[in-house]
């Protein structure tokens, strides 16, 4: 099911159509500042289940909690002053920070690694939805070829290496595009062309900041 919005002038009864959805496990597409992504309620075990087999990742890394302010971080991960200070200046953004988890996080979110990605989006759908939801959206690039493979927790060797920019053949431009995508449950979309680019991912685990994937932020800056 497509529903059609404006992202300077959001109908604020999508928003609480697609908040009501996503609290009872759906799964939803939207625009973001990259490319496209589905996401599902972080409180939503059902929906968690479901993103992560429509996903096919073996990779927790691809999996990113979209936050609407760096306040929304408090209760999920670890964050010092430095850190504070250079995600700050660098959100919101085309950024993924990969950072260390409070006690429980894994639980909920149903992840070996106690480590999860956040970032804050700078386009006004994907914001608009988590202050309507009131708590940050669990989410994935959409890519061409999900829901091919099952997801699998991935092993000590995979999950240490960088990991690979997507190919510009694998992501959507349009929102009608992602009506083949089995599982899906509701597409929010502008009616705009979306660019086909990806994050910038940084592991911000250890004193020293680790590129893991290079996208449409700069790194260094």
């Amino acid at each position: 099911m497509i529903e059609y919005i404006v992202p300077s002038n959001i109908d604020d009864r999508v928003m609480t159509h697609a908040a009501r959805m996503l609290e009872d496990g759906a799964l939803v597409a939207l625009p973001t500042d990259t490319s496209w992504n589905i996401v599902c309620s972080l409180k939503s075990p059902a929906g968690i289940k479901k993103l992560r087999l429509i996903s096919g990742e073996r990779d927790e890394r691809h999996f990113t909690l979209l936050c609407s302010s760096i306040s929304q971080f408090a209760d999920i991960i670890n964050l010092d002053n430095t850190r504070f200070r250079l995600i700050k200046r660098l959100s919101p953004g085309p950024y993924v920070y990969i950072l260390k988890t409070l006690p429980g996080t894994e639980k909920i979110l149903d992840i070996r690694r106690h480590e999860v990605g956040v970032r804050i989006p700078d386009y006004p759908v994907p914001i608009k939805l988590i202050e309507t939801l009131q708590h940050p959206l669990y989410s994935i690039t959409a890519k061409k070829s999900m829901g091919r493979t099952e997801w699998e927790s991935p092993n000590e060797a995979e999950a240490e290496t960088e990991l690979p920019p997507i190919a510009e053949n694998e992501l959507f431009e349009n929102g009608w595009e992602l009506e083949d995508i089995d599982g899906l449950d509701l597409i929010l979309d502008s009616g705009e062309e979306r660019e086909r680019i990806f994050s910038t991912i940084l592991d911000m685990c250890t004193d020293e900041i680790i590129l893991l994937r290079k996208g449409a932020g700069q790194w260094p800056v």
